[in-house]
């Protein structure tokens, strides 16, 4: 007879680590994020949240790397054209490539209500909107991109490609075209060729990012649906549908075209194989989850003080690890998100806030909490995914083959050993 995941312990020995009631978790296929309904509704929620500036974000990353390019001064690279707000999501609508979100292809109706009036609720010129900060803020988006860019050879084969003779020559035909008109700029291109091509490297990595949060944003808004309709019953419900959407989208291209005038540029063609999964999801995760680097104001770059660490792999920044109270100030980057996500809080999760915040100032550290929550949640399922790819079922009769999965659960939980480190915090409701 097949075992059962309560027989585990029949099958191998308790895990001694101290994160051994998670690994248990884990074993039984769970999420590191407890199984409550009160940490179900706030991670739906946040998803919710989260997913309709995501479906600014996407949009504006390809922009820039398709169609802004190289512009000496991109002052408007914020002002997405309509182009771009109708521009279908591969995942969504009618003609998807892959139906994952059953609502509409082009941008979210409460993002484009956002757009039209922002928090003043007024229908002022975008420009008017931009200077007032009463929009979307990229500079997250842009942040993570940064992050990404910095943690490179995070896996995959997208940032060897990169530094190819073929990428350059690629960069060198889009170049020469979009600055066809501008002799000075393509002086400055054969002076100093490498500038460019480190600019080009930048704008890859905007599309990469881009073409990750395409999916990511319709994975939320359907996650969000299922829950209003009673489908996700607890934590690993909402994990596994992750789990499969990960599996179900792994293959998606990740490239880089450019579009100057009709003419389009492949500085990374579709037929260089690389895919979403090894190219962009694991970098990002790797990148923005765990490492990032350290908020200005909240630590010193002084060599002397010793605050920033020698070594890039010790770099532990990201949500997985953030300390949400000090985060949690003017400029900082997770709070630009926690404060475009507080536009388009469902109305529980408001409410849920109401409840328990210290008045209105202090929900946006409780929204960070709750993303953080979330965020852990996501981690499970690619820590799950990646035990389903390289390992053995959860149910495996075969001891040798569970103590396996153990020591990668085990391997993956280390990482949370570091003071820094929120799972401990994650397990207890009243972390907020």
């Amino acid at each position: 007879m097949t075992p059962t995941m309560s027989s585990i312990p029949e099958l191998i020995p308790p895990s001694t680590h101290p994160h051994g009631e998670v690994i248990h978790r884990l074993e039984a296929g769970g999420s590191m994020l407890p199984d409550t309904p009160e940490n179900l509704m706030q991670i739906i929620g946040i998803y919710k949240a989260y997913a309709v500036p995501m479906d600014f974000y996407w949009r504006d990353l390809l922009y820039i790397a398709e169609r802004v390019f190289l512009d000496p001064l991109p002052v408007f690279k914020y002002f997405l054209p309509q182009e771009y707000l109708d521009l279908p999501n591969h995942y969504a609508g009618e003609t998807a490539d892959l139906r994952i979100w059953r609502g509409a292809a082009t941008a979210h109706p409460e993002l484009l209500a956002f757009i039209e009036k922002g928090e003043v609720k007024q229908s002022w010129p975008k420009l008017f909107h931009h200077l007032w900060h009463d929009r979307i803020n990229m500079e997250f988006a842009e942040a993570c991109m940064r992050a990404m860019l910095w943690h490179q050879e995070m896996g995959g084969r997208f940032n060897d490609f990169l530094y190819t003779d073929e990428y350059k020559t690629n960069c060198d035909r889009a170049i020469a075209a979009y600055f066809k008109h501008n002799p000075a700029m393509l002086g400055l291109h054969k002076l100093f060729p490498e500038m460019f091509y480190e600019k080009c490297r930048e704008l890859s990595y905007y599309a990469n990012l881009g073409l990750f949060w395409e999916v990511m944003a319709p994975v939320f808004f359907e996650m969000s649906d299922i829950y209003d309709e009673g489908g996700f019953k607890g934590v690993p419900d909402a994990m596994n549908f992750l789990v499969n959407g990960i599996f179900a989208v792994a293959g998606r291209p990740i490239y880089h075209h450019v579009y100057i005038g009709d003419a389009c540029f492949e500085l990374i063609p579709k037929a260089k194989g690389f895919t979403w999964l090894y190219e962009a999801a694991l970098p990002y995760v790797e990148a923005v989850f765990y490492r990032t680097a350290p908020f200005r104001g909240t630590k010193s770059y002084n060599a002397q003080a010793g605050l920033v660490p020698e070594d890039q792999k010790d770099f532990h920044y990201g949500i997985l690890y953030a300390d949400v109270f000090p985060v949690g100030s003017a400029g900082i980057p997770p709070t630009l998100l926690m404060q475009d996500m507080l536009h388009f809080l469902p109305p529980y999760l408001r409410t849920y806030y109401q409840e328990h915040c210290r008045g209105e100032d202090d929900m946006l550290i409780q929204l960070g909490i709750s993303f953080q929550r979330s965020m852990y949640n996501v981690t499970s399922a690619v820590i799950q995914a990646l035990r389903t790819a390289l390992l053995y079922p959860l149910d495996d009769p075969n001891p040798r083959h569970r103590l396996a999965n153990r020591q990668f659960f085990e391997t993956q939980m280390d990482r949370f050993l570091r003071p820094e480190a929120r799972l401990g915090d994650i397990q207890r409701q009243d972390y907020r």
